[in-house]
């Protein structure tokens, strides 16, 4: 199936949704999935793919359950050749989707969220010597960082464990490079409400919007 020939499928897309525990929309597998999930990562899993097969189901002019996407727990969603490239992911109280016509990733992350920032700093991530370590600055330099490094590894369909420490981050040059690939990526940073949103992508000649789609699930 091939839907990219139309200008409106060159522009990236991206949906904001708050989790509100809407779960309307599943295929049988993702119910089957579901089952063998604890409750809390069931109730993800359900929440995620019903809003991805909307927002989908919109943009392609298809009913939600028959967009052929497969999103497995823990792997990449994947769409046949010719429906683009999509990417998706979530924190504890919002889910955030991007489709383009070429590869891209995406990553949300509270602008809140507790986490030991310095020890990541110094674990994985090169420090700045013009901040101080333990403002509120630099947690948000960090946890900026952490959102593109995770939106970068998406888009390489790697593995966090593994790639984390291989990916360096310029922030003025909004380029991400990963050291043993020798890959070079572009990101883009959006600050929503209460959230940070990271998109990374290699494609420049199209530009990258910082504009969401509503979300049509209540």
């Amino acid at each position: 199936m091939t839907l990219l020939n139309n200008y409106e499928y060159k522009i990236p897309k991206i949906w904001f949704h708050e989790i509100k525990g809407v779960q309307d929309v599943a295929t049988l597998n993702e119910l089957e999935i579901a089952n063998k999930l604890s409750r809390h990562r069931a109730n993800i899993f359900l929440e995620s793919r019903a809003y991805i097969r909307q927002c989908l189901g919109n943009l392609f002019n298809l009913n939600p359950l028959e967009v052929p996407i497969i999103a497995n727990p823990g792997e990449p969603p994947e769409l046949p050749k010719g429906m683009g490239y999509c990417s998706f992911s979530h924190c504890n109280d919002a889910i955030i989707l991007v489709w383009h016509e070429r590869k891209i990733g995406i990553d949300i992350e509270r602008l809140d969220r507790n986490f030991n920032y310095e020890k990541l700093a110094k674990k994985y991530f090169f420090k700045s010597n013009s901040l101080n370590t333990t403002s509120e600055s630099y947690r948000k330099t960090i946890l900026n960082q952490w959102c593109a490094v995770e939106a970068a590894i998406k888009w390489d369909h790697g593995k966090l464990a593994e790639d984390i420490k291989e990916w360096q981050y310029s922030e003025n040059d909004k380029i991400l490079f990963h050291n043993k690939k020798k890959l070079k990526l572009k990101f883009t940073q959006i600050n929503l409400y209460k959230w940070t949103i990271s998109l990374a992508y290699k494609d420049t000649s199209h530009f990258i919007p910082n504009i969401i789609c509503s979300s049509k699930m209540v």
